[in-house]
């Protein structure tokens, strides 16, 4: 468990409060946070029709991607990318968590009923690359049109 342990120190190290922030997480029968982006990373919100296929292209591609997230319809997949990626992001039907918003975060290792991680954070500050990302992406969307056209 000391992977969740420092993936858990990461995380809450963005709060306000991180002491509290981790006494109310580990004690939440939900057992998600809300916790500011921009900090320490972004998350870039793809559709899940989308997220899915790109995960696949990126650990194809790299060992380890950085965090992604699901919600709990699997309707959107939330990729943790650098700072300040939000702010400069342009893509349709992609929207962005940076600076001055908030997102809610599953505690690392345990199982919830709603938004819950696909790729876990290990703790060191693996992000995803935005350029590789978006690679992906444009791979992941060539596959999706070209299942579409058959």
């Amino acid at each position: 468990m000391t992977g969740a342990k420092t993936a858990v120190e990461w995380l809450a190290s963005v709060a306000p409060d991180p002491g509290a922030c981790r006494w109310e997480w580990e004690r939440n029968p939900a057992g998600v946070a809300l916790l500011p982006a921009g900090r320490l990373w972004d998350v870039l919100i793809l559709p899940g029709r989308l997220g899915y296929p790109t995960l696949d292209v990126l650990t194809r591609v790299i060992d380890q991607p950085g965090p992604v997230l699901v919600d709990f319809g699997d309707a959107r997949m939330g990729f943790f990318v650098p700072p300040g990626t939000a702010a400069r992001w342009l893509g349709t039907g992609v929207r962005t968590a940076g600076h001055g918003t908030w997102i809610v975060v599953p505690y690392p290792g345990r199982l919830t009923g709603g938004v819950r991680w696909l790729v876990p954070p290990d703790g060191t500050g693996t992000l995803t690359d935005p350029a590789l990302l978006e690679l992906a992406m444009h791979e992941a969307a060539a596959g999706l049109a070209g299942s579409e056209d058959r």
